[in-house]
């Protein structure tokens, strides 16, 4: 915007100077056919070649002043696609930045999502272990409940003997209850 502005008074600037000539140290003002010198017009008082020779400059320098509004035109739109191609790059770079920033917290998330599975993980092989505790203390004692049972049936069981196995049989009980309270924790 600002260069069209710049445009605008370059070329008024131009065309208002275009007007006035200056011939041998005297400005002269052409306007069509007539010359005026002071705002009169002097077109009868000069020699035609001295005619010729204002309307020939006043010809050049309207020449010169096109080429150099089409410079100045041409300048401005050169700017214009530059200040275009900046404005592009920064959106671009802007973009990158926004699109690292993203790679980042995919990453950021993912590093949380492993984590949180490696957690997972634990805590089911940690149940399942519990578990497998809680069964193998349960089928010890089952098992020695049943050999306890089958030895005093038979009648083999001496009073200390029997005092043994009830202690056994205690331990066993307590170790079940520890693996069923570890199983209920996991």
């Amino acid at each position: 915007m600002k260069f069209w502005i710049i445009v605008l008074f370059l070329t008024v600037g131009f065309f208002g100077k275009a007007q006035e000539v200056e011939h041998k140290g005297v400005k002269y003002e052409v306007k069509g056919d007539v010359i005026l010198k002071d705002g009169k017009d002097v077109t009868s008082t000069l020699s035609k070649e001295h005619q010729i020779e204002i309307k020939t400059i006043f010809e050049n320098t309207k020449l010169a002043t096109k080429e150099a509004q089409a410079a100045t035109l041409e300048a401005a739109a050169i700017a214009k696609e530059e200040i275009e191609a900046k404005k592009t790059a920064e959106k671009l770079a802007k973009e990158r930045k926004e699109a690292e920033k993203a790679m980042k917290e995919a990453e950021k998330a993912q590093k949380r999502a492993e984590k949180e599975q490696k957690k997972a993980e634990r805590a089911l092989q940690n149940k399942q272990d519990a578990q497998d505790n809680f069964e193998k203390a349960t089928k010890r004692l089952s098992k020695n409940q049943a050999k306890y049972d089958k030895l005093k049936r038979k009648g083999k069981l001496s009073p200390n003997d029997e005092k043994d196995w009830m202690k056994k049989l205690e331990n066993y009980r307590e170790d079940v209850s520890d693996a069923k309270e570890k199983l209920m924790r996991s």
